[in-house]
């Protein structure tokens, strides 16, 4: 299909409305073929290209942005002590979920466009994952205008100041939660932060997190937390206070089969996440000076506390800020894990850690990229010379 001309010519090249050539560039991409499409000749043909792999990744994301919708609603209304059914738990928590994303589309692809039209670039599609992934890591009652500020702030100094698409250094998503973490830490830590309540909140329902509760446990870490509802299976479904897209292990899970078989997210970094998480988890128990210590809760129950899986699948492998190497990964993903477990048991202001864990590890990845192919080729070396 040939896109409409009879006012492309002036948005072309030495047109009067040059500069606004990626907008018309953005508007065909996406609702037309090219008018000129190859038909031989030395190209590589690969189903694999940008595009495709932005929406595996939304794809991925999908089982844990239709259960959080879900879990905002049922947590609303748990918290007020009344029994709601599947559809109204859903129609709930859409109320909160599209607004949230409305406003990140709203001003991320806004930003998008501004700087396509500085530098005279086409608009691409970097912001599509960003926008699908920043929603999913807030609170739900997280204000919209604080909202547009971090995605401000994620897209503009986490991406586009380092040049766009593929030459950001940090995670723009984890860019814009640290932002909120830092400048409106009401809001985004705490115990009161992760369930959207109204006016009522019944004595029975519990607001604090899992991580919470485990700061400062009363008497056995494991019976404290199944003593306010939180046993193992509860964590791995997910039907907990939390960040609207983090707290099913299950959904996440599905979205790392998606990214692994279609060979788009690493399991080179996401197994090995969880294996720096199980070696610090291990040390840590075998130190720990009673069972009602931090340091004594099992690998397993980090794993499905918090935001430790969701990060394992959707942050830590973003091919942009990650190592590039096999090996790399393997570094890269281990120390992702044993630095969130460290940060969680050792410091009790930040129980969390997986945020700052990948962001910290964001800085290192070239350098680790640098160290093993700098070990490769000097061992080719010896080898040639041996």
């Amino acid at each position: 299909m040939k896109p409409p001309g009879k006012m492309r010519s002036a948005f072309e090249k030495g047109g009067r409305l040059e500069r606004f050539w990626p907008l018309v560039d953005a508007a065909e991409t996406f609702f037309f073929r090219l008018p000129v499409r190859t038909a031989g000749g030395a190209h590589i043909r690969d189903a694999y290209d940008l595009k495709r792999m932005m929406m595996i990744v939304v794809v991925a994301l999908f089982p844990s942005m239709i259960f959080g919708t879900y879990n905002v609603g049922y947590q609303f209304y748990a918290s007020a002590g009344i029994s709601a059914d599947h559809i109204a738990c859903m129609l709930k928590g859409l109320t909160v979920i599209i607004p949230l994303y409305v406003v990140t589309f709203a001003v991320g692809g806004a930003w998008e466009v501004f700087f396509a039209l500085i530098r005279g670039e086409e608009i691409n599609e970097g912001f599509f994952v960003t926008g699908a992934l920043i929603p999913l890591v807030m609170p739900p009652a997280i204000p919209l205008w604080q909202l547009a500020l971090a995605v401000s702030f994620g897209v503009v100094l986490g991406k586009e100041l380092f040049g766009g698409t593929g030459m950001n250094i940090f995670n723009p998503a984890l860019v814009s939660r640290a932002f909120l973490f830092f400048a409106y830490p009401k809001s985004i830590s705490g115990a009161g932060v992760w369930t959207l309540t109204g006016d009522r909140v019944v004595d029975a329902y519990t607001m604090a997190t899992p991580l919470h509760l485990g700061i400062e446990p009363k008497g056995d870490i494991i019976t404290h937390l199944s003593a306010n509802g939180f046993d193992f299976w509860r964590m791995f479904t997910g039907l907990e206070p939390g960040s609207i897209g983090e707290t099913s292990v299950i959904a996440i899970l599905i979205g790392a089969l998606i990214l692994i078989i279609t060979g788009v997210g690493s399991w080179r970094i996401i197994v090995s996440v969880f294996a720096g998480g199980a070696v610090v988890a291990l040390v840590c128990n075998a130190f720990a000076p009673s069972p009602a210590s931090i340091l004594a809760l099992p690998a397993h129950y980090h794993f499905v506390m918090g935001g430790f899986a969701f990060g394992a699948v959707f942050m830590a492998t973003d091919p942009v800020s990650a190592a590039g190497t096999n090996s790399g990964k393997y570094v890269y993903g281990f120390l992702i894990g044993a630095l969130t477990v460290m940060v969680r048991t050792l410091n009790p202001a930040y129980p969390e850690g997986m945020m700052l864990a990948i962001l910290f590890m964001n800085l290192f990845a070239p350098l680790i990229d640098y160290t093993v192919v700098q070990l490769n080729m000097k061992r080719r070396v010896r080898r040639a010379a041996g």
